[in-house]
């Protein structure tokens, strides 16, 4: 098995396109600033900071994701877009999902919130798994 690190590369940037286009101006947008307290405004201070932490996460995720998809391509033989999307989904619900459900209950954010972050997250899974799965 080896890692195509262009497949990764491709990936980290479909994932920094969907945070960019999930996180726009908008419904999304507006109901979390209003379910976080968190405004532009208040973020703006740690735009640095959160960018960065952002680009690390998507990079770890898109080079978890290009393994995870290439090593089951190599154990199953099938190297399909069905095998990448149910690759990118798995992971999604067994590490960010399920995380992210707990975490959000114990800290008793509203329900609304977790539907929002959670969804980001498979869009993004499955972003990055389409083009993992593409390429």
């Amino acid at each position: 098995m080896e890692i195509s690190w262009f497949e990764a590369a491709l990936a980290f940037l479909a994932g920094m396109v969907v945070a960019f286009i999930w996180y726009q101006k908008g419904p999304i947008a507006n109901a979390w600033e209003r379910l976080t307290g968190v405004t532009p405004d208040r973020s703006r201070p740690a735009r640095l900071r959160n960018m960065t932490q952002l680009a690390i996460a998507n990079l770890v995720t898109a080079l978890g994701l290009t393994v995870a998809i290439s090593l089951a391509a190599a154990t199953t033989g099938n190297a399909s877009m069905g095998m990448a999307l149910l690759v990118g989904f798995a992971a999604w619900l067994t590490f960010s999902a399920s995380t992210l459900l707990q975490h959000n209950a114990f800290e008793l954010k509203p329900p609304m919130l977790t539907v929002i972050n959670t969804s980001y997250q498979l869009a993004m899974f499955l972003a990055m798994s389409i083009v993992i799965g593409l390429v």
